[in-house]
């Protein structure tokens, strides 16, 4: 169960987080929430869905696997990808928000909160925190860059899928996969672009979305979709090891 707190360099002055990947560290996931704020580098590998959440709104996702509990991506105690999701690299930290005074009015201002249940979060091991003197380290540096670009991209996210609604491009798919002779998933509940009802937009249509910033945003999600290709080359291979493996052990 999450513990969070509000992160200080006081209280949290001895603070580490591990950086590796694993099951341990709860990575053995299927597909991780994505942020439109980073699909131009999730595009380039990983296949971007839409997802219905607990309250029936959209969501964006990457495809990790092809079950719950499936990450092609994790390899060796490390992610085999250039780009790791800002789900992912966020680790145990999240915004929250807080009331403060600025320049004499109340506003509710980002903060970051910290789980200290989060498997990542070890002692004498891993990425600190805070540097001795009490900044900021290198590492919480780049967190904050991610919290940053997530809590953006949960802005940017409403408006654009709304927008994709408005215009009925984002649709239902079914996806029936097959690995071989005798492996295969039939993937359902996710949605993705219309790529022929985008085709058919009207002008004035494709300039409000243009003008938006939400057409790039169509385009990327239709892009990476060539990801799944990659997805399910290695999981052909890991299939072939398997087999292998089983086969040895039989012999």
């Amino acid at each position: 169960m999450a513990r969070y707190e509000l992160l200080n360099n006081i209280t949290h002055k001895d603070l580490r987080v591990s950086t590796r990947f694993g099951t341990e560290f709860g990575d053995n996931l299927g597909m991780v929430q994505a942020f439109p704020t980073e699909f131009a580098e999730l595009q380039r590998e990983y296949p971007i869905f839409f997802r219905k959440d607990s309250s029936g709104e959209f969501q964006a996702a990457a495809l990790l696997g092809f079950d719950h509990h499936e990450n092609l991506f994790l390899q060796g105690g490390g992610w085999n990808a250039a780009y790791l999701p800002g789900a992912v690299a966020r680790g145990p930290f999240l915004i929250g928000f807080q009331e403060q005074q600025v320049d004499g009015q109340v506003r509710n201002e980002p903060v970051i909160h910290v789980d200290l249940d989060h498997p990542r979060v070890i002692t004498g091991q891993g990425e600190p925190v805070f540097l001795a003197q009490g900044g900021n380290s290198p590492y919480l540096e780049h967190i904050i860059t991610v919290l940053r670009g997530i809590n953006d991209g949960v802005q940017a996210g409403k408006a654009m899928f709304a927008a994709f609604q408005a215009l009925e491009l984002i649709q239902p798919m079914t996806l029936d996969v097959r690995f071989d002779d005798n492996h295969g998933v039939n993937l359902t509940g996710l949605y993705g672009i219309d790529r022929e009802r985008l085709a058919r937009l009207d002008a004035a249509s494709l300039h409000e979305l243009h003008r938006a910033g939400w057409l790039e945003g169509a385009y990327l999600v239709l892009a990476s979709l060539y990801n799944m290709r990659r997805l399910i080359a290695e999981k052909q291979r890991r299939l072939r090891e398997q087999d292998a493996d089983g086969q040895g052990r039989a012999a």
